[in-house]
């Protein structure tokens, strides 16, 4: 290797890593939803607990929050956008007004998406020490590597493990604080609180993640792998009708 081939190998390395860097952090951004995401699942909790601190009226409140999550929906239905992250949070709204409804406990607007924020940490975990992580399991069709990264990729899959392991812990310290606030809390400070903590432990999350995976090695493309397996059998089909009309 000459002199003036080192300065460019270090420069498709650099290329190769940034390029690795942009694919994970795009790839995150529409797992997770992006800064819409974000505004679409922190909105219909910040409209209730803002309505319910003025008035204390839990109906209007609830009918607020529910609206609004009505709204984004039909807003991306509109523009044709992604909806699952907008449903996910029309269902997480209406939950919570349904149980709040029948127990009269403004409170207990929160408690099934604190619920599901307790189970999705125990699955978190769960799925690791079982040996296939969720963030695997959610980020592997983005990746186009599917289940690959298990029998193939072992420094991907340690990746993957170290990134549910941080996800399942930083839902469980956001459960150690909310669930006592059920308790001990009035609705408001409850739902104050529940807002503040809805978008950093999330970024926090996402930013480990990101981390992880931009030092993990590459994914391995399990659907450019197929198209190239039919292709060959393609040819070796050309080559044998080839070999017969000889």
């Amino acid at each position: 290797m000459t002199s003036l081939d080192k300065p460019t190998t270090t420069n498709d390395q650099q290329q190769q890593d940034s390029d690795a860097k942009a694919v994970t952090e795009a790839a995150l951004f529409e797992a997770f939803g992006g800064v819409r995401g974000m505004v679409e699942t922190v909105l219909p909790g910040l409209l209730f607990v803002t309505i319910f601190t003025i008035n204390k009226d839990l109906h209007i409140s609830a009918i607020a929050a529910l609206a609004v999550s009505v709204l984004l929906v039909a807003v991306r239905l509109i523009r044709r956008d992604t909806v699952k992250h907008a449903f996910s949070g029309v269902f997480g709204v209406a939950f919570g007004v349904v149980f709040a409804m029948m127990t009269g406990n403004a409170k207990d607007f929160y408690l099934p998406g604190m619920l599901y924020t307790l189970g999705l940490a125990v699955a978190y975990i769960a799925t690791t020490i079982a040996g296939v992580p969720l963030v695997g399991l959610i980020l592997g069709p983005v990746f186009k590597e599917n289940l690959s990264w298990r029998t193939r990729n072992p420094g991907r899959k340690k990746a993957y493990a170290k990134a549910s392991w941080a996800w399942g812990l930083i839902l469980l310290a956001k459960c150690a604080i909310l669930f006592p606030l059920y308790w001990w809390a009035d609705t408001a400070q409850l739902g104050w609180v529940l807002v503040t903590l809805k978008i950093p432990p999330f970024l926090l999350a996402v930013y480990l993640t990101w981390v992880f995976l931009a030092k993990a090695p590459a994914p391995i493309d399990v659907f450019a792998e197929m198209e190239a397996e039919e292709r060959a059998e393609k040819e070796r089909e050309a080559a044998s009708a080839a070999q017969r009309d000889a």
